[in-house]
């Protein structure tokens, strides 16, 4: 890059006087100059746009951590102290990850198993579920029907719940979730009924409203300390960010 602006001077240098390489006042001679010698060496040395290219999405990806880690602090408690959400994993972990995720999609469903083995082989790992439906209808109401076992019957019977629905692959209706209380051994009556409640509403417009702030747009996304994971993440990566965040505390 360095050579870069060398030859740029170079170039107005000889189209010029000293007084010319006042890149906010130059000729058209000049800007013509400028601009061959440019591209002359761009074509002699390729390799500069991709050098130039990584730097600009070392930039582009700092920024955004930046800005990520500070809609993360200013969330925080929406986002980590939310007593309408479930929590699993180690209550007192030393980390604490947050999924919003839709029943329905395909990387949820996905990441499902990798979240459960980061939380069982970590040990160290607190885990919230933010029910997050985006998907259409039948996302709307598997999570209300989630929501409502919560309510009703606890963080055991929603845990159950949230299993089953996340490797469901029929269509979610009314009759496949009786089947499904009836098979997790609850019943199904009461949990239709609180499916419609102000109260399940009231958690899902909260979720959504928070991904709003949090410029969240699609599922699964994680929030791992101040750090922002959107899109489906392997085990192994996950595990890495957990052991950087540990290693910055």
């Amino acid at each position: 890059m360095k050579a870069l602006l060398a030859a740029a001077a170079a170039a107005i240098a000889l189209a010029g006087p000293a007084s010319a390489l006042d890149l906010t006042d130059m000729n058209q001679s000049e800007r013509s100059a400028l601009r061959e010698e440019i591209r002359a060496y761009l074509l002699d040395n390729p390799e500069v746009i991709m050098e130039a290219v990584a730097i600009l999405e070392q930039r582009q990806n700092a920024q955004k951590a930046q800005s990520d880690a500070q809609m993360i602090a200013t969330n925080a408690e929406a986002l980590f102290e939310d007593d309408a959400s479930w929590v699993g994993g180690n209550p007192e972990g030393d980390l604490t990850l947050v999924e919003f995720m839709d029943y329905r999609c395909g990387y949820c469903r996905k990441a499902a198993p990798e979240v459960n083995e980061l939380i069982e082989s970590d040990g160290n790992i607190r885990i919230i579920v933010k029910e997050f439906p985006i998907l259409g209808d039948q996302s709307v109401i598997a999570s209300r029907f989630a929501i409502a076992v919560l309510q009703l019957e606890g963080d055991e019977a929603y845990e159950k719940a949230h299993d089953t629905l996340i490797k469901f692959k029929g269509e979610i209706g009314r009759d496949a979730l009786t089947r499904i209380a009836g098979d997790l051994g609850l019943e199904a009556a009461p949990i239709l009924e609180r499916m419609d409640s102000d109260a399940v509403t009231e958690v899902i417009s909260r979720n959504h409203q928070l991904a709003s702030r949090l410029q969240i747009t699609g599922t699964p996304t994680f929030v791992m300390g101040d750090q922002m994971l959107r899109g489906y993440v392997p085990l192994d990566k996950m595990r890495q960010v957990a052991a950087q965040i540990r290693k910055d505390q």
